[in-house]
């Protein structure tokens, strides 16, 4: 967690990138990362630009094996980018294409699909990982919630 804290600080641009539900709960961090004053884009959206060296990209992806999350995390390498890899497979393609792995172990309980169906679970834990990653860089930034606030987007 300290290692990806101290990417996300120092990273001149940091990208985020999920499909589906696990780029909904992405979509959130990115959010509250642009409320700290950082300077973060949506991968996938018109306005994106080029990721260069030094960037961080933070991909999330349940099971770490959709061809598009891999393929975005190989280019981010190749052009000298930090990768952290959100996945609950450590094995998977995701995790091995990632400079830093946040792992987020899955329940294996039988009754959990009845209660919290597909990657339910998974994208929930993810979501309170990843705030829990902007409670830190509020400290590490020395960022309050009203300097938040005044970056909220209901402020302007």
């Amino acid at each position: 967690m300290q290692e990806a804290l101290a990417l996300l600080a120092s990273a001149p641009k940091i990208f985020v990138y999920g499909v589906g539900r696990s780029g909904l709960v992405g979509k959130a961090f990115a959010m509250r990362m642009v409320q700290l004053g950082l300077r973060v884009f949506f991968i996938g959206e018109t306005i994106t630009p080029i990721v260069e060296p030094g960037d961080v990209a933070v991909i999330v992806s349940r099971l770490g094996e959709t061809m598009s999350a891999i393929q975005t995390a190989n280019i981010v390498r190749r052009v000298g980018g930090h990768v952290i890899g959100v996945t609950a497979q450590k094995g998977s393609k995701l995790a091995g294409a990632s400079s830093l792995v946040l792992a987020i172990p899955e329940l294996r309980d039988r009754e959990a699909p009845r209660h919290a169906p597909l990657g339910t679970l998974f994208e929930e834990s993810t979501f309170l990982l990843l705030d829990v990653l902007i409670s830190l860089l509020m400290e590490k930034l020395g960022q309050t919630e009203e300097d938040m606030r005044g970056r909220h987007a209901i402020m302007v």
